[in-house]
């Protein structure tokens, strides 16, 4: 994917018409609706934009994932560590084998590289 590619991406982040991607397996409260599209796939990498439903989930990671948050905010705690407010606007890193929980305030809507 060139740059101006990504850029427009990006910018039509916000607004872009997302399918529906069923419950949040991850959940550990009431169930979470998700939502998403992805703009690039190869193998079990991929890249797009994903949108979550307030509330708590705990994640064991098996891939590495880089976002960037578009709208919404959460908690993030890594598992024996200090929690983290992610927001509009923020670029965060798990690296493969992150574990902890995600507690979502308000819909969520990020772009995501998995890889």
């Amino acid at each position: 994917m060139n740059a101006a590619v990504l850029t427009t991406v990006l910018a039509n982040a916000a607004d872009a018409e997302l399918e529906d991607w069923g419950p949040l397996e991850e959940a550990t409260g009431d169930p979470m609706a998700t939502h998403g599209l992805e703009v690039w796939v190869d193998g079990d990498k991929s890249a797009g934009i994903w949108q979550c439903a307030p509330g708590p989930s705990h994640w064991t990671l098996e891939v590495n994932e880089v976002i960037y948050v578009v709208s919404g905010r959460m908690t993030v705690t890594p598992d024996g560590g200090e929690p983290s407010e992610v927001g509009a606007g923020d670029l965060a890193v798990f690296p493969l084998g992150w574990t902890g929980t995600w507690v979502i305030h308000e819909i969520l809507r990020k772009a995501y590289a998995i890889f």
